[in-house]
């Protein structure tokens, strides 16, 4: 399929160019130029090792993606920017997504679909051609580059879907001008899952390891970890325990994953915390809205008091969440908190937290913060937007990352990408919700950084804050609340928004969500809100999903009345907008 296009705008955005005359053929967007790029084994070799690199400006761009605006709809942020559409994006506003041509969000929203679409097919192509025949001139050689290549195909579908209804599948098999049809995301899914599996069975084999195989080329995966076979496939089946468990969209769908599965991808997923190394040439870099950081006097960020507050036993979260919605935090007035828990700054006046974590002693290179959290210098925490956003309480968890990357350039260096803890709590919460429920071994999983204190990072290192040093859940059932009476961690609100509500002590599974929360927050694509989506956490009218882009739809000469939008409204797609919540929000 041959299309002309006159719009240079609607061109760049489909096929990736940075520019373009007034009127251009081109191929279908979803093609590229495979003939040419592929035309050898080194080239396709050359190609095929720069695409993880590809996949993750697609996932974690910085501008545009939707980070900021999807962060900001399930809590992990607040900012009242205009920059990724976040002051459009506000919880209870009755905002969407909206998929109208020359909309100011679209960017946003379809810069994950047409990039890892591109992933996707580049891939693809490539083992079209060794299935054709081609070897790149050895066994193990033509296995490492399957395998990676399955890998990708797995994580550019799966990524698709967890975001987006509907896409096309590309295979090894799907002629260069065919577009695809677009199928629902459950089957894009099922396709990605079969694609990971192939990415393993292929770096299964001893001959996959002999001569010029694994370990994958650093540049094809920048890692401090030397990505071995073994390495690699403990990397897939993480990524594919994370895909099973966040492709849900309702609570209701929550209850059909298999949770074996899940439960056996993690436990046999990476064993520590694993890194990428972001760089111009190692891999992507990226800005603001992967990592939102505090900045002095500046409006990207701070955490609104709907999930930190839980944490609270100055009885400031109750008497917030017993105010009306509109009269939280009015006056400009932040919110100010007391917690037992060691990831948040200590200290019972908002001068003493200051003192007890100055953001200045992990602004060099390499260096881990005292906490995960730390409460703002007086004044800079002057932001506008609505009252309940206002916080004295930022992000500090990968602060030296952010400035001074690890040998003194910002954002250039190691930095984690998908935590150990996150693999634990996915198997506590399949323990917890497996048919016959396993509550014990899920509590010592919630217990490792429940309990976990304050140790020097590394050895020899800074005294910082490993975990919650909360105490240990010692019942190990449905419904007993967590230990600390009083000052128990995590205290859950009921009615959240009409004012009037409550809180009261958690139970182990609140336990286990608190966890998940404060131990994957920024590390990774999107945590909260997947997550949020998963439990029914999130806000009424919260979009549950994003829309097939406009310009797919164009360039497969759909009607303009087939454009559909999220969330809620005219012209939104049925059940794509998040019900009231666990906590009545």
């Amino acid at each position: 399929m041959i299309r002309r296009f006159v719009q240079c705008s609607a061109l760049a955005a489909l096929v990736g160019l940075g520019a373009c005359a007034d009127a251009l053929v081109v191929d279908n967007p979803n093609q590229g130029a495979t003939d040419k790029v592929l035309a050898t084994p080194a080239d396709a070799e050359a190609l095929i090792g720069t695409y993880y690199k590809r996949w993750f400006q697609g996932v974690y761009p910085g501008q545009p993606g939707m980070e900021g605006r999807l962060n900001v709809w399930s809590f992990l942020n607040f900012s009242s920017l205009a920059n990724n559409c976040q002051n459009t994006s506000y919880p209870f506003g009755g905002s969407n997504i909206t998929n109208s041509p020359g909309n100011p969000c679209n960017g946003e929203h379809e810069n994950l679909y047409f990039t890892l679409a591109e992933v996707n097919r580049v891939a693809s192509s490539l083992l079209g051609r060794m299935d054709g025949g081609m070897t790149l001139g050895s066994v193990a050689r033509d296995a490492r580059a399957r395998s990676f290549a399955e890998f990708l195909r797995g994580m550019s579908l799966g990524y698709i879907a967890l975001m987006h209804d509907s896409a096309a599948v590309m295979s090894a098999t799907t002629a260069a001008q065919d577009p695809g049809s677009l199928v629902g995301h459950v089957e894009v899914m099922d396709s990605a899952y079969a694609a990971l599996q192939r990415a393993i069975d292929e770096a299964t084999p001893a001959t996959a390891t002999a001569s010029d195989g694994f370990p994958l080329p650093t540049a094809w995966l920048p890692s401090n970890t030397v990505m071995s076979a073994a390495e690699f496939i403990k990397l897939i089946r993480s990524y594919r325990a994370r895909l099973r468990a966040n492709v849900v969209r309702t609570p209701t769908e929550a209850a059909a994953i298999d949770w074996a599965e899940v439960i056996a991808d993690a436990t046999a997923g990476i064993t520590a915390d694993h890194n990428v190394v972001t760089g111009t040439a190692t891999g992507g870099t990226s800005s603001y809205s992967w990592r939102q950081q505090y900045n002095s006097f500046s409006t990207w960020h701070q955490m609104t008091p709907f999930i930190i507050g839980m944490a609270d036993n100055s009885g400031s979260y109750a008497a917030w969440i017993n105010a009306p919605l509109g009269d939280r935090g009015a006056g400009n007035v932040g919110f100010f908190m007391v917690t037992p828990d060691l990831r948040f700054p200590q200290g019972g006046t908002r001068a003493a937290q200051q003192a007890d974590m100055v953001i200045s002693s992990c602004e060099t290179a390499d260096t881990k913060c005292k906490r995960y959290f730390f409460n703002q210098p007086t004044g800079d925490d002057q932001f506008g937007g609505v009252g309940w956003g206002w916080s004295n309480y930022a992000f500090a968890r990968f602060r030296s990352w952010h400035v001074r990357g690890d040998a003194g350039t910002a954002r250039v260096g190691k930095t984690p990408i998908m935590m150990l803890a996150e693999m634990d709590l996915l198997r506590a919460e399949g323990l917890i919700k497996q048919a016959v429920p396993d509550y014990a071994a899920a509590g010592a999983l919630i217990n490792k950084t429940r309990t976990a204190g304050m140790a020097a990072v590394p050895s020899g290192g800074p005294i910082v804050a490993t975990g919650g040093g909360l105490p240990a859940i010692t019942v190990f059932d449905a419904t007993s609340v967590v230990p600390g009476g009083a000052d128990c961690v995590p205290k859950v609100p009921t009615n959240g928004i009409a004012g009037g509500g409550t809180i009261a002590c958690g139970n182990m599974f609140e336990a286990l969500k608190w966890e998940k929360r404060i131990e994957t927050g920024f590390t990774h694509y999107l945590s909260w809100y997947l997550d949020g989506r998963r439990w029914g956490d999130l806000a009424e009218g919260t979009p549950l999903f994003l829309p097939v882009p406009y310009r797919d739809w164009q360039a497969r000469d759909k009607p303009s009345n087939l454009i559909y939008h999220t969330g809620v409204g005219v012209g939104v797609a049925p059940n794509s907008a998040a019900a009231v919540g666990t906590y009545g929000w």
